[in-house]
């Protein structure tokens, strides 16, 4: 089975609401976006009503697993500075735990870079905890390591992870 897929600039409320709940569950389930769980819906709701606001210049890829659910999200976020808006950060790269193993997070990568180059950019960026192996998944991907800040992220006393810069040349054609 594979996704379907959404672009939003304007999510309805009740998207905002799934996002939000899919973005604590993978929370929850040790996924390194931006939390440390345990954590709550009235937690992670300010920091996604943010991430919502910037859509417009930003946009939110939503896949959707065939019963209609909400499965995987992303967000392309522009950098809001001539010199970069020739590549984009994803940010926010997540599945729902309760697909897991299922492929849709090379899905969701796959469709991000399909509407990447469907926009001419150059290249995509993103960020990750280290920590969890998530080098080698972005790497199957073609996505390579440009950049390590170690211990940059503090998940608790004495547990500090590294902060790794990925990045997705769109410059060659699509393998």
């Amino acid at each position: 089975m594979s996704l379907r897929f959404e672009l939003e600039t304007d999510p309805s409320p009740a998207l905002r609401t799934e996002v939000t709940r899919l973005w604590t569950d993978v929370s929850n389930a040790g996924g390194a976006v931006g939390f440390v769980p345990p954590v709550t819906v009235a937690e992670v709701a300010p920091v996604a009503e943010r991430q919502f606001a910037g859509l417009g210049p930003d946009r939110l890829l939503v896949g959707y697993e065939p019963g209609g659910r909400v499965a995987a999200v992303l967000f392309f976020e522009d950098l809001r500075f001539g010199l970069m808006d020739h590549w984009r950060m994803l940010k926010r790269v997540m599945v729902h735990p309760d697909f897991q193993g299922r492929g849709y997070g090379a899905e969701l990568l796959a469709e991000a870079e399909r509407v990447a180059r469907g926009w001419g950019l150059s290249g995509l960026r993103l960020t990750l905890r280290g920590g969890h192996g998530l080098e080698r998944f972005y790497g199957r991907g073609g996505w390579v390591e440009v950049g390590r800040v170690p211990g940059a992220i503090r998940v608790a006393p004495g547990d500090e992870r590294d902060d790794v810069t990925m990045w997705l040349d769109l410059r060659a054609p699509a393998v």
